[in-house]
């Protein structure tokens, strides 16, 4: 995001001044505001002195924030801007994959999958209308120059589309665990309904975020040359809280729930009826009766199979779902927490006006967070055959008979399984 909630801090204007004493920029310091016409007299018709950056003067209705704009050279411009390309670029692929596959793939185009839709929506929306505008900034060294207009525009689009993503990431935390701990009536309510009102209230929660600055509540740092998202404390932490904080704690807590149930469901598939190791050495000792034991115990465990088909798919699924959750949160956790610490700290350190923490920090924090919405695709095609095998159709150009493709995967996965049950366990 762009901001204090979002990351993208938008830098002030150096323009050359004439300064009364260049010592007055000792340690690389800038020096804003207006300056005294007496100091202007005293240089009299003497040799000009040096020209020096400076922050520009702001008008008084302006922000008073000036930092200072990186200067690159090429190299550095053409690495920095083949870095951000590349992940903007793969994240619109990622994404375009994800929201293909489900919407024209039959077998795809289930309930559960329509909140993996509106996440990628999400991360399509950042890379399509957020990145670009970040790219650039950053590489002119952080100078907004798109205008007063169209901050306000960009700081709204970027603080609900990286909401909307982390926000379904949290709901989607919360199907995985209905689904696995309850299996029976969960799967009944989950219709396509149920999962359109979800979203929706995914969508409007995060549009919420973006109301405040838009009306009168923290306003927005907005001037020239810099656009920075409101540094209120109260709107700080309203917004961080909302975007971040709660969905973490939720989707901590979901994961802790799934990984609990795949510990108990792990315990109690553990086979009594298989014959034990110490329990095969004795069977040259007690000859015919010790062997006719043996081979009983084998047959239950074999009948124990198949009388108990339903619970080793409960388990497996269970087992799955807490390996992917788990990642997810991990993934998320590493990309956002940086960012969003950050931004709730920064008020309270650097004042309401501007920014005071180091620019490769607050650009490095930023961008780590724009690179969730980059993995979520890969993450999910990782753990979802279906995906991956409709990926790989796609990316060969091989859009006819992918349905069938699917069935046959799926069967041959579930003649696999008949035939070796012991994988499962």
């Amino acid at each position: 995001m762009v901001l204090a909630l979002n990351g993208s801090h938008l830098y002030g204007n150096l323009r050359p001044l004439v300064l009364e004493d260049p010592r007055a920029l000792s340690g690389g310091r800038m020096i804003a505001g207006s300056w005294p016409p007496r100091s202007l007299a005293k240089l009299g018709p003497s040799p000009p002195p040096s020209v020096l950056p400076t922050a520009s003067p702001l008008p008084a209705n302006d922000s008073q924030c000036g930092e200072q704009i990186l200067s690159y050279g090429n190299v550095e411009k053409v690495v920095i801007g083949a870095v951000l390309s590349l992940i903007t670029l793969l994240t619109i692929a990622g994404n375009c994959l994800v929201v293909i596959s489900v919407c024209f793939v039959k077998k795809l185009r289930q309930p559960s999958n329509y909140l993996i839709v509106s996440l990628a929506l999400a991360d399509l929306s950042v890379a399509l209308a957020v990145m670009p505008f970040v790219s650039v900034t950053d590489l002119i060294g952080g100078e907004w120059i798109f205008g007063r207009l169209f901050c306000n525009v960009f700081i709204a689009m970027d603080v609900m589309c990286c909401t909307a993503s982390i926000m379904t990431l949290c709901v989607i935390s919360i199907d995985r665990y209905l689904g696995i701990t309850r299996p029976l009536t969960y799967p009944v309510r989950q219709n396509g309904k149920c999962m359109a009102k979800m979203i929706l209230c995914v969508w409007l929660l995060s549009a919420s975020i973006t109301i405040p600055p838009l009306f009168g509540w923290a306003q927005n740092v907005n001037d020239e040359k810099v656009c920075l998202i409101s540094q209120d404390f109260g709107y700080t932490i309203y917004s961080t809280a909302v975007a971040f904080y709660i969905p973490m704690s939720v989707m901590l807590f979901m994961y802790y729930q799934i990984y609990k149930a795949a510990k108990r469901s792990a315990a109690k598939h553990k086979f009594a009826g298989f014959p034990r190791p110490e329990e095969m050495e004795g069977i040259s000792m007690n000859g015919v009766v010790k062997l006719h034991k043996e081979s009983e115990e084998c047959t239950n465990f074999s009948r124990l199979l198949k009388h108990d088909k339903k619970n080793i798919s409960i388990f497996k699924r269970e087992q799955k779902a807490a390996t992917t959750l788990g990642i997810i949160v991990g993934a998320f956790t590493v990309c956002w927490l940086p960012f969003f610490l950050l931004s709730t700290a920064r008020p309270f350190i650097c004042g309401t006006a501007c920014s005071c923490i180091p620019l490769w920090v607050e650009r490095t924090f930023l961008w780590l967070g724009y690179a969730n919405s980059l993995i979520n695709p890969f993450i999910y095609a990782f753990f979802n055959r279906d995906l991956r095998t409709t990926y790989r159709n796609l990316l060969q150009c091989r859009y006819r008979n992918i349905n069938r493709k699917l069935s046959a995967a799926g069967m041959h996965e579930a003649l696999k399984l008949a035939e070796k049950p012991e994988l499962v366990l």
